[in-house]
């Protein structure tokens, strides 16, 4: 397994960002991969895989470039740069096209753990790189972006508040099940693969979360490490947030879809973005089941944030349930 040796220092400094170049990237991931893990992915393949397929059939030196850059257990450098806070998605597309051929040919040949094909030694790699994933951002990614946004964010609010109950040990573990985990004496687990362990204390440390896809490990020596994960529960999966047609009927539609949702805490703002209704009508339905002891409210730093009470999580998970009862 790959892990990381940190010290508390660099752990209490991490924190969470959302990037819109680390969504394209792992929406580039998914489009290559032609599986989704789920019913929402499978929907947005069958949307945008037709035309990925194509733009690579027209032009098979990116094509080929984009099968040996994601490699088998290792992505070429060049390729998904480490995400800063705040970098408009063009600066990181600027700086995959400046990378220096020769540096883009030997991050491919690691990726293949072997020699390049003929077809690839070439110079405008870091152009065809950069030109693909500016396609991504703008054909499946941007039309989407407001509402990813606003999901990403409202992960990060779920991760920042399981800190604040179970600790970063909790938050670690849960990020990518089977490849993060904290191991004790200040290990961090990044993924399963045999690769010699990292000293990364006082460097700095980033958490990215993406809607589309699984994660990666990235980083950029000796200074910057990033873990990219995949939104979990019902925020990556929108056939995850459908309301049980009894929960529906019980509550309303409405107030069942904001039950439903908070699986994870959430803030009111955020609900208003993942649901679509009015901050009012959300207002109004958070109320109500905050009456019912089905909700509970509490603050975390200047949001106020709603997560199920257990009582909410049984009528949820019953609902979901054949009646077994019914004669």
């Amino acid at each position: 397994m790959g892990w990381w040796q940190l010290n508390a220092d660099t752990l209490v400094r991490s924190r969470f960002i959302v990037c819109p170049f680390t969504e394209t990237f792992a929406s580039l991931r998914l489009l290559h991969a032609g599986t989704g893990a789920h019913p929402g992915e499978e929907a947005w393949l069958r949307a945008h895989l037709p035309g990925y397929r194509a733009l690579l059939a027209a032009d098979p030196a990116t094509a080929l470039l984009v099968r040996c850059g994601m490699g088998t257990s290792w992505i070429a450098d060049f390729l998904a740069p480490l995400p800063r806070d705040g970098t408009p998605l063009e600066r990181t597309l600027a700086q995959i096209r400046a990378t220096d051929p020769a540096a883009a040919r030997a991050d491919l040949r690691v990726s293949l753990r072997g020699p390049l094909p003929a077809a690839l030694e070439r110079d405008d790699l870091p152009e065809r790189a950069a030109a693909l994933l500016a396609h991504v951002w703008t054909a499946t990614v941007r039309p989407y972006w407001d509402r990813r946004r606003r999901i990403l964010e409202a992960d990060v609010v779920a991760r920042t508040a399981q800190v604040s109950r179970g600790g970063w040990a909790a938050v670690l573990d849960s990020l990518t099940p089977g490849q993060t985990r904290w191991l004790g004496d200040n290990r961090l687990q990044v993924n399963q693969h045999e690769r010699p362990p990292r000293e990364i204390s006082g460097a700095e440390l980033v958490f990215v979360p993406v809607t589309a896809g699984r994660g990666w490990a990235t980083w950029e020596e000796p200074r910057r490490y990033a873990i990219v994960y995949g939104c979990s529960g019902v925020l990556a999966d929108p056939a995850a947030r459908s309301v049980p047609a009894s929960l529906g009927a019980l509550l309303g539609t409405a107030r069942a879809g904001v039950l439903v949702l908070l699986d994870s805490p959430m803030s009111t703002s955020h609900l208003v973005a993942v649901t679509g209704q009015a901050l009012g009508s959300v207002g109004r339905h958070l109320r109500v089941l905050l009456d019912a002891g089905l909700v509970e409210r509490r603050r975390a730093g200047r949001s106020v944030l709603y997560e199920r009470t257990a009582a909410g999580a049984v009528l949820v998970e019953a609902s979901r349930r054949p009646d077994t009862y019914r004669s």
